[in-house]
């Protein structure tokens, strides 16, 4: 082969595999068009508010991407527009706890224990959306998160028949938003993947904690 079409091949297999790229984060995109809300007012009331987990810190400052997630649901739960809140996020270690530590400032925030649920094994998205409605049989909620990371986890809970709607917190911006949006492109070229080619499952399910669906009591 010569030189010249060896260039073209490449240039050919580059050009396709970005439009493909760009094809699969736009459709994760679009399919989350008129699910995904700004405000807790104009958010529509669910039973149940699945808040996505983070770190608290990063090194020793904290992570604005976690206190715009707490500080939403709370407001979402103080405003009656969610009854109880599922905390999903990772427990890697003793030391790591994105579940409890959620836990701690939702309790400071006065939101009773018994209207508290968790998920120590939300290792990323899908783990957290597909363990809500097989381990904790929710098969609607309201999900908190940054706008970006809200088109993907809404794309998994439609592929999982979920009705799922999203209330989107700030993304901090500059450079640092920059990088993470560059690599949801990827996340989302990944979660197509796992979806329709790979079959990809939660890294455990367990036994079934159930959110019971009827209403409860006044907040």
């Amino acid at each position: 082969m010569s030189f010249r079409k060896a260039f073209f091949v490449i240039m050919t297999v580059i050009v396709a595999s970005l439009v493909a790229i760009a094809a699969m984060d736009f459709w994760v995109t679009f399919q989350a068009k008129d699910r995904i809300y700004n405000t807790v007012d104009n958010t529509p009331s669910r039973h149940i508010g699945l808040v996505l987990g983070t770190s608290k810190y990063i090194g020793r400052t904290l992570n604005p991407y976690y206190t715009y997630r707490i500080e939403a649901a709370q407001q979402l739960y103080l405003n009656n527009k969610v009854d109880v809140m599922l905390l999903s996020g990772d427990n890697a270690h003793r030391s790591y706890n994105e579940p409890w530590t959620m836990k701690r400032d939702m309790l400071k925030a006065g939101i009773s224990d018994d209207r508290i649920f968790l998920d120590y094994a939300g290792f990323r998205t899908l783990d957290s959306i597909i363990r809500a409605k097989k381990v904790f049989d929710a098969d609607e909620f309201t999900l908190v998160t940054q706008a970006f990371h809200c088109e993907r986890a809404l794309f998994i809970a439609d592929y999982y028949d979920i009705d799922a709607i999203c209330l989107a917190v700030p993304s901090p911006g500059g450079t640092a938003g920059m990088k993470i949006r560059a690599r949801e492109t990827l996340a989302r070229v990944k979660a197509v993947l796992d979806i329709y080619v790979l079959n990809e499952q939660p890294k455990f399910l367990g036994p079934k904690e159930s959110i019971s669906t009827e209403k409860l009591s006044d907040n």
